[in-house]
């Protein structure tokens, strides 16, 4: 099970070592690409799990008004650096702090996996929560199931623990958040070519 401490406290510990090993462009960015293409004009879009704020958050910066969530508080330092033009604010995805229909898209890049699987359906609802009628969601989760932790991530003596639901549970958690699942694409990783990710676009049913 994840501990949301040890995650937390493994994002503060880590900041600028994530930082530097980040990629600043990839195929996940085509992903972001098509999602950003797809909203009117003046969106309004949460990242959830914005982390260091790049590449996403700044990337959203450029055509939407833009909010970014982390409990890490050393990530949203950093984010503050790199995406000045968004807001940001520190909070748990589970029990996010904004008012409903308050959203045109939510995005969530390699942080649902930091939340307890027993969690991942409440997460899920409140990105569907603050969605207005017919807004978008874009989530990455790991194709297979997985549990695990590693006391040493990225050999910086930090612990970092994952839960991965998997695509079949995502996609089934999805619907049940109220999101039609319109397209499903496969992604190398920035932080190890060999890892898959999913990307699920959902549209909130109106």
């Amino acid at each position: 099970m994840v501990d949301k401490d040890v995650v937390r406290r493994g994002y503060d510990g880590l900041a600028e070592t994530y930082a530097a090993q980040r990629s600043e462009d990839g195929p996940e960015m085509d992903v972001l690409a098509a999602l950003l293409d797809s909203l009117p004009g003046a969106a309004t879009i949460l990242d959830a799990g914005c982390g260091q704020g790049t590449p996403v958050l700044e990337r959203v910066c450029d055509s939407a008004s833009a909010v970014g969530v982390d409990f890490s508080r050393e990530q949203l330092e950093l984010a503050a650096t790199n995406a000045p033009a968004a807001s940001l604010v520190q909070g748990d995805m589970t029990t996010l702090p904004f008012r409903d229909d308050a959203f045109d898209a939510v995005i969530a890049f390699h942080s649902l996996i930091h939340v307890p699987i027993d969690e991942h359906q409440a997460a899920l609802d409140e990105f569907a929560r603050l969605l207005v009628p017919g807004g978008r969601v874009l989530l990455s989760e790991g194709t297979e199931a997985w549990t695990g932790e590693n006391p040493d991530w990225l050999e910086t003596g930090v612990e970092m623990q994952w839960h991965i639901a998997g695509a079949e549970a995502t996609r089934t958690q999805l619907r049940d958040a109220g999101f039609a699942v319109v397209d499903e694409r496969d992604v190398a990783h920035t932080l190890g070519a060999d890892e898959r990710w999913r990307y699920f676009f959902g549209r909130l049913e109106e």
